[in-house]
């Protein structure tokens, strides 16, 4: 697993999911594009553990803080650098399995791959590492938006064998925001 993506936008996550803080710095994002962190928000929003009992039972607000790159509400060109706290972290919890390895989880792969693993929580192979990503896509979809005028939005289709009707267009984006 890398920590790196893109080439014309480009994300480097960081944090662990037990440690103080997860974020990412953004290198790309072009100058003059209107940002602020309600930008961003409705994305963490909507990935925020604990609303459901399919997700983990995790408590975090999952707020995002810009710590660098944007200036009176603007993009600078310069690298973007977002910060989420994470707030339930309780790594000692898992200190049971420090020389343990849990089946259909990262542990022995991490351990196999750089000699050294987080048993924490996973560390960087938890689930908690996408909100890093989520954010810089909030991001990457403003940019689309604005700059190219392309909305990005999914639906399922199908599951199985039970399917859809036919659409002869998309749904509105609000449609699918609500659903």
């Amino acid at each position: 697993m890398g920590n790196s993506f893109g080439k014309l936008f480009r994300i480097t996550t960081w944090g662990e999911s037990h440690g103080p803080s997860m974020g990412v710095t953004i290198d790309g994002c072009p100058p003059l594009l209107p940002l602020s962190e309600s930008d961003i928000q409705p994305d963490l929003d909507r990935r925020r553990p604990g609303q459901s009992n399919i997700t983990s039972p995790r408590k975090e607000s999952d707020l995002v803080q810009i710590l660098s790159g944007i200036y009176q509400g603007q993009t600078l060109g310069t690298p973007i650098s977002l910060l989420i706290k994470n707030e339930d972290q309780k790594p000692e919890e898992y200190d049971h399995l420090k020389d343990k390895y849990r089946p259909s989880h990262a542990d022995f792969t991490y351990q196999s791959k750089y000699g050294i693993r987080n048993p924490q929580g996973s560390g960087r192979a938890s689930a908690r590492e996408t909100v890093s990503r989520i954010a810089a896509g909030a991001i990457a979809k403003k940019i689309l938006s604005q700059i190219n005028n392309i909305e990005i939005r999914a639906y399922v289709e199908s599951i199985h064998t039970i399917k859809m009707p036919f659409l002869d267009h998309f749904p509105p984006l609000q449609e699918v925001e609500n659903s």
